[in-house]
């Protein structure tokens, strides 16, 4: 990322509304985002734009959040740092170590956790 830009963040979420709470506090923080109903979605995106974070749902029909990182790391896409949206209380799943995952958000959760977070993992 360079100083003119703002950090790029892919947003992979099947509820709508989740996708609309995520898209307006990070554009109102300075990032730019892009948006995916589902993992399949999202690997039509990995088309080699630069992505500075993920912000993935854990439980999705189809491809879920997990089997998407394993996608992602696989493609090539190793540095780019990923946090799990979940409804599930805990945040050390087995494959949080295996698959470089950089944050575990709880939902429901507020615009300002949310930022919090995400100001932790790519910083403006």
């Amino acid at each position: 990322m360079s100083a003119a830009t703002s950090p790029r963040v892919l947003v992979v979420d099947d509820s709508g509304s989740f996708r609309v709470v995520v898209k307006v506090a990070l554009q109102r923080w300075g990032y730019e985002v892009d948006e995916a109903a589902s993992a399949e979605e999202a690997c039509t995106l990995l088309d080699g734009r630069p992505l500075d974070l993920i912000v993935c749902d854990l439980n999705m029909p189809g491809m879920n959040g997990l089997a998407f990182v394993r996608h992602l790391r696989a493609s090539g896409h190793t540095g780019v740092p990923v946090m799990m949206l979940t409804t599930e209380a805990s945040e050390r799943h087995p494959a949080h170590t295996e698959l470089a995952i950089a944050a575990w958000i709880t939902k429901p959760f507020s615009p300002s956790q949310l930022i919090e977070a995400v100001q932790r993992v790519c910083p403006l």
